[in-house]
């Protein structure tokens, strides 16, 4: 008996996912931390294409994989075998949702398309993630986070003042694209909820990107202001930067002309407050490289440690840069129960960082890990379609699904 008091929203709901790489797999991810039940579907013996982006490695596990894996079943299933097209329906047909990130009209080809799904499945919400949409001039271009934030302008706006463009450093089109898709998943069982019936949902990287520009984008469409970048700094807000210190940096921001006051107190810069170039924020805007001039030649004289302090309890957004080892050793990303461990089968003790949100009538604890390719084939068969052992010894002997013994 699951214990009533830790219900999750998604317990019961059964994920049929076909992605693989990021956009797909992060948002599945996240579906299965609340409860829903993930069905990965893999090729036999290599599996998602993540398992071999390494190294690093934890054990034979690639590390990429781990990060963003947990909490599903891994059935490998040969998609190029008809049997294994076959099983992909059965499953569909006993699932809530179908998740893809094929290339538009590829499934259908197969026979796994939306229409096709929905015929044996008119309950689906089927949610196909592509680089471009499902229809348009460019559609049966593959997908790839580089290139969607190229096309979309990300890279345009990312990177230093005179610098050349900058590729975020974790796959930002990617991670907003699956955040996208995991809302638009709880929005369709919602509709389903209301209707009776499923539906399709695009999802794709330009969309999600351009759809995240938001202010650059509105400056451009409304004042035809072309978008340019700052580094750091921000183009409608001053200060709002990193500054060097003696030895790191420390991002600074003063979001009204009261901050502003503070932050020339604590910089023991009078003067500057009352200057009449920098009395209001526009006028800050307009006379940037002066003012960012005085401050950065005052913030070189300190340490990191001895501004934050400073800083600390003033009222003023303020904070260092950290490296990886500074962020999971600094007290409130401590506190607020960031990583997640457990024990994978091949790879031993492993952590990687949970979800952002914490909610307060149930618990995202106890995550399973990843799983290896086709760790879970034959309980699948069993117990969501109910294959009988010798049916399963007939797939696995044709090579239309492969399980993996755990040794």
């Amino acid at each position: 008996m699951m214990m009533r008091d830790n219900v999750k929203p998604l317990d019961g709901v059964k994920i049929l996912d076909l992605t693989r790489v990021l956009a797909g797999p992060f948002a599945t991810m996240n579906l299965g931390d609340l409860g829903a039940e993930v069905i990965k579907v893999e090729r036999p013996g290599a599996g998602d294409d993540t398992r071999a982006w390494g190294p690093p490695f934890a054990g034979t596990e690639s590390v990429y994989f781990l990060s963003v894996n947990r909490n599903k079943k891994s059935i490998a299933i040969n998609m190029k075998d008809s049997k294994g097209v076959k099983l992909v329906k059965e499953l569909a047909a006993a699932s809530d949702v179908f998740v893809e990130n094929f290339v538009p009209g590829k499934l259908a080809e197969m026979g796994l398309g939306y229409e096709d799904i929905k015929k044996i499945a008119p309950h689906i919400v089927y949610c196909s993630i592509t680089g471009y949409g499902q229809t348009g001039p460019v559609v049966q271009r593959g997908g790839y986070d580089s290139i969607a934030a190229a096309v979309s302008g990300l890279m345009h706006i990312t990177g230093h003042e005179d610098g050349e463009p900058v590729r975020p450093g974790v796959a930002m089109t990617d991670l907003a694209t699956g955040l996208y898709t995991y809302g638009a998943i709880m929005a369709g069982l919602l509709q389903r909820y209301k209707t009776g019936k499923g539906l399709h949902i695009d999802c794709n990287l330009l969309s999600t990107q351009v759809a995240c520009l938001t202010h650059v984008a509105a400056n451009y469409l409304n004042c035809k202001i072309e978008a340019k970048r700052w580094g750091t700094a921000h183009g409608s807000i001053v200060p709002y930067q990193a500054f060097k210190t003696k030895d790191g940096y420390i991002v600074v921001g003063a979001g009204n002309d009261h901050q502003f006051v503070t932050v020339c107190k604590i910089l023991n810069l009078p003067e500057v407050s009352k200057d009449s170039r920098y009395k209001t924020n526009t006028l800050r805007v307009q006379n940037r490289k002066e003012l960012i001039d005085i401050l950065s030649t005052r913030f070189s004289e300190k340490a990191t440690t001895e501004w934050l302090q400073l800083f600390e309890g003033r009222g003023v957004p303020y904070g260092p840069i950290n490296n990886m080892q500074q962020v999971f050793s600094d007290p409130q990303v401590l506190h607020n129960g960031l990583v997640m461990e457990m024990n994978h089968p091949t790879a031993g003790r492993i952590a990687v960082p949970g979800p952002g949100v914490r909610y307060s009538e149930f618990a995202v604890s106890h995550p399973k890990p990843p799983p290896l390719v086709g760790q879970h084939t034959v309980e699948i068969l069993k117990s969501m379609l109910g294959y009988e052992d010798d049916a399963i010894e007939e797939l696995l002997r044709t090579g239309a699904v492969a399980q993996h013994e755990v040794r």
